[in-house]
């Protein structure tokens, strides 16, 4: 095993690649439908404290909930289709910059969802890499 790979099997508690990129998969599915299921059922007062509209708090929350599902259906999967995955880092790795584009922007939100934003970038950007660095291990 490369020592690039090690701080990955130290975070997935595994060697495994193939094991590896599910648990980043299966990660990523939960925090990702965790919050859109938040959103969508709290849009109202969700949106009143990060200083989000709620319309478009509810369309987010919806869309990252059938998102998670996908994504959780591709890490109940044996052998996840790394074209699959790679459009799962991408997606991911868009969505990181997208946020911090539309705080830039477009979005005003309040000093909660100041904070919040740039988190939740950060999170799913680590996502991405971390999902990207499995699919490699998993080739190499």
């Amino acid at each position: 095993m490369a020592t690039s790979t090690y701080p990955l099997t130290a975070l997935a508690r595994t060697t495994d690649p193939m094991t590896m990129l599910r648990r980043f998969l299966g990660l990523d599915a939960v925090v990702t439908a965790g919050n859109g299921i938040a959103y969508a059922a709290a849009s109202g007062p969700l949106g009143d404290f990060l200083g989000v509209d709620s319309t478009l708090l509810l369309g987010i929350g919806v869309f990252l909930t059938l998102y998670g599902v996908g994504v959780g259906l591709l890490a109940a999967r044996g052998r996840p289709s790394p074209l699959a995955v790679r459009a799962v880092v991408e997606a991911n790795a868009a969505w990181a910059v997208l946020s911090m584009v539309a705080l830039a922007v477009w979005l005003s939100p309040g000093t909660a969802g100041t904070v919040w934003i740039p988190l939740q970038a950060a999170v799913v950007g680590g996502f991405a890499a971390l999902q990207y660095g499995a699919l490699r291990a998993l080739r190499g």
